[in-house]
């Protein structure tokens, strides 16, 4: 057996033998959120597409008013069929707590992306000439928290293809979630994505592959009705600060198999990487990743490659939910003990 397989596996079972320890169940509810900020009210909007609009900086004072949730034909844009966009604003001391932060937008008819601060933080269908309609898909989005600023600008992407268009359905708002896992590290935002079984032999012309949202469904994403093997793959740098730190890798949730490697070296699993684990192992999706590090993988201040391999056998697919980074190893186990009191109460 090579090195790569050995450690994958010893690290696998002390992944096993720790959750059994501080009583994790597998099968988990799903998120907790609770509102911290209303955005039901008029955004800007303009019909066209420029880039720039996603600025944060750009002057949009000569841009209509619209409702938001609703649909723009019934705001002045009737037949109106194409791209368009809308911007507001939050400032942090509407806020609780930014911790865990997530933007829900609801139901956007027919494809969009989401920028915070100029940053694009999510994509759900895909855009001409690819075009997949994702109108009724309900959505909420991960907002870094390093994009987080005194005053933020949300810029919402949309492409209508027929009917209905817009923002035009949903609780619209701020959102936190009250079980996030306190990362240390935020890996949540654009992700490299190639499908195929053998897509990990091109982990080092990874520039060339598809960009993709993590955590989201990958069928949400403009791989409608995709089933099979993907790679994911991710380069971050690492403060020194956490390099004698023992550190944990969370995953959020994943449909439904994966396999993990950082720097070349198998870290976990979550089962035989064969279509039988999924029949055998049916509540795999429902499961939270955590994978333990080996405390010299990690490099400082130079670039870390994480690669997971997903199988799929039905609907979804991929790493579609929950906190997504690196944690200490204290602060995991702190986290999932307080929150295992918590569910005693």
């Amino acid at each position: 057996m090579n090195r790569d397989g050995c450690i994958g596996r010893f690290y696998g079972s002390w992944i096993l033998m720790i959750l059994v320890f501080i009583g994790i169940s597998a099968n988990l509810s799903a998120q907790n959120y609770k509102k911290v900020g209303d955005l039901k009210k008029k955004w800007k909007f303009s019909i066209g597409d420029k880039q720039e609009w996603a600025d944060p900086n750009f002057d949009d004072s000569n841009w209509e008013w619209i409702d938001v949730p609703s649909a723009w034909e019934n705001k002045g844009f009737y037949g109106y069929d194409g791209f368009a966009w809308y911007r507001t604003t939050f400032s942090i001391n509407q806020l609780p707590d930014t911790h865990a932060l997530y933007l829900q937008v609801g139901y956007i008819d027919d494809v969009h992306e989401v920028f915070v601060n100029g940053t694009r933080i999510g994509m759900t269908g895909k855009f001409p000439p690819q075009y997949s309609t994702a109108y009724n898909v309900f959505k909420t989005y991960k907002v870094p928290s390093d994009l987080i600023e005194e005053i933020n600008t949300i810029a919402v992407r949309v492409y209508d293809d027929g009917g209905e268009g817009g923002i035009i359905n949903g609780d619209i708002g701020l959102m936190i979630d009250l079980d996030a896992i306190p990362l240390d590290v935020d890996l949540s935002g654009s992700w490299k994505f190639k499908t195929g079984k053998y897509a990990h032999k091109s982990i080092a012309q990874m520039d060339s592959w598809d960009d993709i949202m993590v955590p989201g469904f990958w069928e949400d994403q403009g791989y409608k009705n995709y089933d099979g093997y993907a790679c994911y793959a991710l380069e971050f740098e690492l403060d020194d600060a956490f390099l004698n730190e023992r550190m944990v890798l969370a995953l959020g949730k994943i449909d439904d198999i994966d396999q993990v490697y950082l720097n070349g070296v198998l870290i976990g699993q979550s089962g035989e990487f064969k279509p039988k684990t999924v029949s055998i192992r049916s509540n795999s999706y429902q499961q939270i990743r955590g994978y333990y590090l080996p405390q010299d993988l990690l490099k400082a201040n130079e670039k870390n490659v994480l690669l997971v391999k997903v199988l799929d056998t039905m609907h979804g697919g991929g790493i579609y939910t929950g906190s997504i980074g690196l944690i200490t190893q204290d602060h995991y186990i702190r986290y999932w003990n307080n929150r295992r009191g918590k569910s005693r109460n």
